[in-house]
C-alpha cells in the first residue's frame, strides 16, 4: 500500500518542483514584471487576448505565469486525491487500530487463560509430586513390612517344619511304643493263658487232694469192725 502512496507523491513533487523553479525565475525579474505576473493571474482573459502585442520577454513570462496556473490546479488536484487517500488512510488506520486492540484484547485474555492453564498444571503437578512422594514413602514402608513378614513367615516356617518333625517324630515313637506294648500284652496274655490253665489244674489237683484227704480223715475216724451211726453215716456219704 506503501508504494503507490509514495509514487504518486513523487509524480506530485515534480511539477511542484517545476513550479518552484518558475517562483525563483519570477523572483529574479523587475518589479514591473511582478506587477504584470499578478495583473496576469487575476485577469487570464486580458493576458490572452493582448499576448499578440506584447514582446517576447513578456511572452516567456505570460507562458510560465500559464505554466504555473496549470502546476497550481494539478497540484490542488493532487491534494484533493491526496487528502481523500489521507482520508481514507485515516479511516483504514482507526479500523486496524480498532482491530488491534480488539486483538489485544482477546490476546490479553488468552494470556490470562493461558496464566490459569498454567497454574492449574503447576498445582496439578505439585498434587501429582505429593501423591508420588506418599506412593515412594509407603512403598518403603510397605516393602520394609514386607520383609520383615517374610523373616516371620520362614521362621514360622522353619518351626512348623521342626513342629511337624517333633510330631512325626513322636508318631512314630507312639507306634513303637503300642507296638512294644501290644506284644508285651500277648506275652502277659499268653503267660495269663498258661498262668490260667496251670491255676486249673492246681485247682482241680487241690480239690481232688482235698477230696481224698477228707475221704481219708473220715476212714481214719470210724472204728475198726464198729458201725457208724446213720446220721454220719449219711454225712460220710455226703462229703465224698
Amino acid at each position: 500500500m506503501a508504494a503507490p502512496f509514495f509514487k504518486k507523491k513523487e509524480a506530485v513533487d515534480k511539477p511542484a518542483k517545476a513550479g518552484m523553479v518558475q517562483k525563483v525565475q519570477l523572483a529574479e525579474l523587475p518589479p514591473e514584471d511582478s506587477d504584470n505576473y499578478e495583473k496576469a493571474e487575476s485577469t487570464p482573459g486580458l493576458v490572452s487576448v493582448g499576448k499578440a502585442q506584447l514582446d517576447k520577454k513578456s511572452l516567456d513570462l505570460v507562458f510560465a505565469v500559464e505554466q504555473m496556473i496549470q502546476a497550481r490546479a494539478h497540484a490542488e488536484t493532487n491534494n484533493h486525491e491526496l487528502q481523500d487517500r489521507l482520508n481514507h488512510s485515516s479511516s483504514h488506520v482507526e479500523r486496524l487500530g480498532r482491530d488491534l486492540k480488539n486483538l489485544n484484547k482477546v490476546i490479553e485474555e488468552r494470556e490470562k487463560s493461558i496464566l490459569e492453564l498454567e497454574h492449574k498444571l503447576v498445582e496439578k503437578n505439585l498434587k501429582v509430586d505429593q501423591v508420588l512422594e506418599d506412593y515412594r514413602e509407603l512403598h518403603t514402608t510397605l516393602s520394609g513390612e514386607m520383609d520383615e513378614l517374610k523373616s516371620t513367615i520362614d521362621l514360622e516356617q522353619q518351626k512348623y517344619a521342626n513342629l511337624v518333625q517333633k510330631h512325626n517324630d513322636a508318631i512314630s515313637e507312639k507306634l513303637k511304643r503300642m507296638n512294644e506294648l501290644e506284644e508285651k500284652i500277648g506275652r502277659l496274655e499268653t503267660e495269663n493263658s498258661h498262668l490260667k490253665q496251670k491255676y486249673d489244674t492246681v485247682r482241680q489237683e487241690k480239690t481232688y487232694l482235698s477230696s481224698m484227704i477228707s475221704d481219708f480223715t473220715n476212714r481214719m475216724t470210724v472204728p475198726f469192725g464198729g458201725s457208724t451211726p446213720p446220721a454220719e453215716r449219711n454225712d460220710s456219704n455226703g462229703d465224698t
